[in-house]
């Protein structure tokens, strides 16, 4: 069978008329520059491919509940970026999406609310921010101009990390580590020893609260 008529005798079982099916699929597939796919063999599809494919025969009829199993698993940067992108628009439009995946950093991406199993054992669940300003660790990240102070000059309970370079911005940025919450407080203090550019508090990653989460 072909990729095209596969998929139209998808989206029949669900119900969407053979005429609507077509017309809906072909809008998916020039949106994706995925033509020259339509009279392909589905057997001379990858394993990507076939995925893509299956992605839009899963949303074509704008289903209110949608369930994702580790869905870029296969993909690469690119690929992933368009799923997720129409993941997004479908959750705009709408839709609850329940997203089952091991990549943590696709929670923080994608998610409002997390439910994390260990062992088929549920340890944590609420709203992804919820969760990460409860494990806040006072962490804290100034950027600045220019080079770095040959010492900060700190509260007490306050250390700081060597300087590094930021990766987005090409300035300096030091990470302070507060043994409870500073704040404003800090930018205060830091701001007579350097020209600031941004201060922010780090709130630990998806990643670090699932490891935090699990081991014993």
């Amino acid at each position: 069978m072909k990729v095209g008529e596969q998929a139209i005798y998808l989206a029949r079982l669900k119900g969407m008329p053979a005429a609507e099916a077509k017309t809906k699929l072909k809008e998916w597939f020039v949106r994706w520059e995925l033509q020259s796919w339509w009279d392909k063999k589905v057997e001379e599809l990858s394993k990507g491919q076939a995925q893509k494919i299956q992605f839009i025969t899963t949303v074509l009829h704008e289903p209110k509940v949608l369930i994702f199993d580790e869905p870029f698993s296969g993909f690469d940067p690119v690929n992933a970026a368009l799923i997720r992108d129409e993941m997004m628009r479908l959750h705009q439009a709408g839709a609850t999406i329940l997203l089952s995946t091991h990549r943590m950093e696709s929670v923080e991406e994608l998610c409002t609310h997390i439910a994390l199993l260990n062992h088929g054992k549920k340890v944590l669940d609420g709203r992804v921010q919820a969760i990460r300003d409860a494990h806040r660790s006072n962490q804290y990240k100034l950027v600045f101009r220019g080079d770095a102070p040959a010492a900060f000059s700190l509260p007490e309970g306050v250390h700081a990390q060597p300087a590094q370079r930021d990766a987005r911005s090409g300035h300096q940025a030091v990470l302070f580590q507060a043994n409870a919450p500073m704040g404003s407080a800090l930018m205060q203090v830091l701001a007579s020893q350097c020209e600031p550019i941004s201060f922010e508090e780090v709130l630990p990653s998806m990643n670090d609260i699932f490891i935090q989460s699990v081991q014993p």
